[in-house]
């Protein structure tokens, strides 16, 4: 397999050879753990608390079908306790005047604006080489992953730290991308799983009557939206400042300046309108670039337009399928303009 991902995406080198193998021995680790989950339930070994999140999240995983049309295979019906905090790190980079994220391809998967990791010491070399570079870098840690239906995903213990809400969140946002993906276009995809994720939570809680956990998502949404706003002012500032005849000691002293004003806003929209919640102190209290500002718009930007054609297609999952797919035939540059123009569901 390895051979064959080298040869499809004609790989040469050993860096590029090096990072193939540690993306396959990660995943294949992961595979052979694998668990059947309804298995594991049934198991009086299993522990209590393990035995109900996964009680939860086979009943999450039925409902992703039955009430989602999302895909009706073996994903995320066994388990993987894989023993860290994170599945993978995501490396992120741009140019230090720029927020167009540098994109890495792959067979299948097409060009991303990250590189994925297992291995942590693989991914901090890969960010000091790009810091050497001169690019801005930002490392995430990533919870889940999807392999876009090629092999039967699992739940991995990352995926069960938090609630059933966020299980569910989890779970719909990755079968998602195994309905429709598009090559070459993150922002695209992710805000296409994350409009299925908020939609598909939504019911969910309407559906077991969890009005506590509905109104909570509903606060999170909220906040995930002004969060996202802040940050959209903030880039459209550093664009300004880019695009601008200063001189490059000019220009990062007004990159830095912004950024501080985007802190200096976030800590008053904390304080005064959501009085005093902190869940976002960490993003901002870690050092902030263009290449972490353009991660985070990856996932964001696109997701109200795809919402609305939801809306339009009047909460019908297949229809809205249909529409997506249709419009992410379309080519890339008329993409994003379709989605926004779009006024009927087709």
């Amino acid at each position: 397999m390895l051979a064959a991902l080298i040869m499809a995406s004609g790989v040469t080198g050993c860096t590029s050879i090096s990072y193939y193998a540690q993306s396959l021995e990660g995943h294949v680790e992961i595979m052979a753990a694998r668990k059947d989950v309804a298995k594991l339930i049934h198991d009086p070994s299993t522990p209590k608390a393990l035995r109900a999140k996964l009680t939860s999240a086979s009943a999450i995983r039925r409902f992703a079908t039955e009430e989602l049309a999302l895909p009706d295979n073996s994903s995320y019906r066994s388990y993987v306790d894989i023993g860290r905090d994170n599945v993978t790190l995501a490396v992120f980079a741009a140019p230090q005047f720029s927020l167009t994220p540098i994109t890495w391809c792959f067979p299948v998967f097409g060009c991303v604006p990250y590189r994925g990791y297992f291995s942590r010491k693989d991914a901090i070399a890969s960010a000091a080489e790009l810091q050497r570079q001169g690019l801005d870098v930002y490392v995430s840690g990533v919870t889940a992953y999807s392999t876009l239906g090629w092999f039967s995903d699992p739940l991995l213990s990352t995926m069960l730290r938090q609630d059933d809400t966020y299980i569910a969140s989890l779970v719909f946002h990755e079968l998602a991308h195994q309905k429709v993906y598009v090559n070459n276009d993150s922002a695209f995809n992710e805000a296409f799983a994350v409009s299925v994720e908020t939609t598909g939570t939504r019911k969910w809680l309407h559906a077991t009557g969890n009005r506590a956990g509905l109104r909570g998502y509903e606060a999170d949404r909220k906040r995930r939206a002004d969060f996202l706003a802040l940050i959209a002012k903030t880039r459209e500032e550093l664009k300004q400042v880019y695009g601008s005849p200063r001189s490059p000691a000019q220009m990062a002293a007004a990159k830095a300046a912004t950024i501080d004003r985007l802190r200096m806003r976030y800590r008053q929209m904390r304080d005064r309108r959501w009085g005093g919640y902190r869940g976002y102190d960490a993003w901002f209290d870690s050092p902030i670039n263009n290449a972490k500002l353009a991660a985070t718009a990856v996932y964001g930007e696109q997701v109200p337009a795809f919402l609305r054609l939801f809306e339009l297609c009047s909460g019908d999952y297949p229809r809205f399928y249909a529409s997506v797919r249709r419009i992410g035939n379309l080519p890339g540059p008329a993409r994003a303009e379709a989605l926004e123009a779009t006024a009927t569901c087709h």
